[in-house]
């Protein structure tokens, strides 16, 4: 009987052994996007024009996290951000100061939001929140909610072409 137990103790420890590593890494997946912090596009954008895209998310957003391990990690709305924006991910809840030309930004303790968040969304605080920014940093668009690949693709595609300036998205999308 000893044998036995001793038997199924040592199986028991062998397949916990084997499942544990047979299974996925859990380290980080490196993005696909190329983010970068605000002032870096910014910066990039005054010397090579180019539209910003804005990414505002938080720490404790579900569907933020499901964009990033899903929508985000396409290679096609990977390749084509990189290509036509300067991709920044902005974590609405940030303790950093931003220097945004003559204007100073920093977190809203009684907001618990950072004031350029608060700025970029118009005060309708939701996410995730995608913001697209003109050349000019004039803002486009807030989108707001997680989205499909198939729900943004057309929606990056309206802006980077500038079909925006003559035309509704559903004329666009037809």
């Amino acid at each position: 009987m000893k044998k036995k137990l001793l038997g199924v103790v040592f199986s028991l420890f062998i397949l916990t052994g084997y499942i544990s590593c047979s299974q996925p890494s859990k380290e980080k997946i490196e993005p696909k996007i190329k983010w970068m912090d605000f002032e870096s596009a910014v910066a990039a954008s005054q010397k090579n024009p180019k539209k910003l895209f804005i990414d505002v998310y938080t720490d404790w957003c579900g569907w933020c996290k499901k964009m990033d391990a899903s929508t985000f990690m396409d290679d096609s709305v990977a390749a084509y951000i990189n290509a036509n924006f300067y991709p920044v991910k902005f974590n609405a809840e940030s303790k950093d100061t931003i220097r945004f030309f003559d204007q100073v930004f920093v977190f809203v303790p009684d907001y618990k939001s950072h004031e350029l968040a608060i700025s970029l969304l118009n005060r309708q605080m939701g996410y995730p929140s995608y913001v697209f920014l003109d050349e000019k940093f004039a803002s486009i668009k807030v989108q707001q909610g997680y989205m499909s690949v198939e729900t943004l693709m057309p929606l990056l595609h309206y802006f980077a072409k500038d079909a925006y300036k003559t035309k509704t998205f559903e004329e666009f999308t037809k």
